[in-house]
């Protein structure tokens, strides 16, 4: 049985710490570390940028899915670290 399509958890930021990410990134111009969390990351876990051009594509490229994110932000932290190390 297929799990219903899922929505990201506003307030996770999992993909926004556990990965790195290459590309540019609007006050972190080489790229964010694994494990480090994003600058455009607010208090509330939330992308200062989203929905704007300067936001990297493969944030935008992210999708939620069950296996990946899990019911909880741990999980999907979890999940996220695991499978950076593996790459």
């Amino acid at each position: 049985m297929n799990e219903p399509t899922m929505s990201c958890r506003l307030g996770c930021g999992a993909c926004c710490i556990a990965p790195s990410i290459s590309s540019p990134i609007p006050g972190m111009p080489n790229g964010k570390p694994a494990g480090v969390r994003c600058i455009q990351l607010n208090d509330e876990n939330l992308c200062k940028i989203f929905g704007q051009p300067g936001r990297p594509a493969v944030c935008g490229q992210f999708k939620a899915d069950w296996d990946i994110c899990g019911s909880t932000n741990q999980y999907a932290i979890d999940v996220l670290t695991e499978l950076e190390s593996l790459t």
